[in-house]
């Protein structure tokens, strides 16, 4: 009996995701009193998940492109090699697409957008958010394994100072008829899915030729920058900045809407944000009811000035 995690890499790199996976694991492992054992991809410096608790590493260095159902696989062999009862999975892209394969093929139940660590572990109970995050729930898993979905940014990161046990892992994995062909990443940006901090912008901007503002707040935050559904719409930004309900969810600690009147796809996508400021020159904007802090001014007046004031705070703390 233990806790296997799957702890996502970007370019060999673990992902923050992957950390506070870890970090959970490592807390159900020790309610349990089991061990806490992280599967990797073709990481690198492994050994760092020992500092967040992991007590084993199993590192497969045999798979390149991410695949989902591969990955499955080697997540089911994993779980069954370590017999594992529970499996952590981050609430990434990824993760959402191999667990409803892995609760197939382990016969386990499958809770995602979970927030906090099991309430009760007989029955399993986990808390989770519910109904795009206007509510919570407490749901048991009744099957012997139980795989957990944890929602970004819910639980944090806990370092732990302990020594990973480090074994090559080389299971004998299913095909796939897919394949990937290529991959095109932007690697000079924080990514939506990794940003504590996000600067999203919507129609208020009025054109691209204005997200340099954007941009250069994003930079000084060291946060992503994002956009409403219209934006991506007209083609002034990639589909791939699109938050809310029919683009990408995010559960940042921060999240800057700027020019975003607030339609309710966008705010059930961005309402696990821990604090959320919004800038519009509406004042009965439906966002400013969302948010914890509301400035009603003109975005090319007050995103200037906020960035002078951010750029003299952060010269004064340097």
């Amino acid at each position: 009996m233990s806790v296997l995690v799957y702890t996502e890499s970007d370019q060999g790199n673990f992902k923050k995701a992957a950390l506070e996976a870890a970090s959970y694991g490592k807390a159900i492992a020790d309610a349990m009193g089991t061990t806490l054992t992280a599967l990797t991809f073709k990481a690198n410096d492994v050994s760092k998940l020992g500092d967040y608790g992991v007590d084993k590493v199993l590192n497969i260095d045999s798979v390149n492109d991410f695949n989902a159902k591969i990955y499955a696989d080697a997540i089911k062999k994993a779980a069954e090699n370590e017999s594992a009862t529970v499996v952590v999975l981050s609430a990434s892209a990824d993760s959402k697409y191999i667990a409803p394969l892995l609760a197939v093929g382990l016969n386990a139940g499958y809770v995602p957008n979970v927030v906090a660590t099991p309430s009760n572990l007989n029955p399993f109970t986990v808390k989770r958010t519910a109904f795009t995050n206007k509510a919570f729930c407490n749901t048991e898993i009744s099957t012997p394994i139980k795989i957990v979905g944890v929602s970004n940014n819910s639980f944090g990161i806990v370092e732990k100072d302990a020594a990973a046990q480090i074994e090559a892992f080389a299971p004998d994995l299913t095909t796939s008829s897919t394949s990937v062909t290529s991959i095109d990443k932007a690697n000079d940006k924080v990514t939506i899915a990794d940003a504590e901090v996000v600067v999203s912008a919507g129609r208020g901007l009025k054109g691209p030729e204005n997200w340099a503002m954007i941009e250069e707040l994003a930079d000084i935050l060291g946060a992503a920058t994002a956009c409403s559904k219209p934006v991506s719409d007209l083609g002034w930004r990639p589909h791939s900045e699109h938050v809310g309900q029919t683009g990408k969810p995010v559960a940042t600690n921060l999240y800057i809407a700027i020019g975003i009147s607030g339609a309710i796809q966008h705010l059930a996508g961005i309402n696990a944000s821990k604090v959320k400021v919004v800038i519009n020159t509406d004042p009965d904007a439906p966002f400013f009811k969302a948010a914890d802090y509301g400035i009603v001014g003109d975005a090319f007046e007050v995103v200037p000035k906020l960035i002078e004031k951010l750029k003299v705070f952060k010269a004064q703390n340097a």
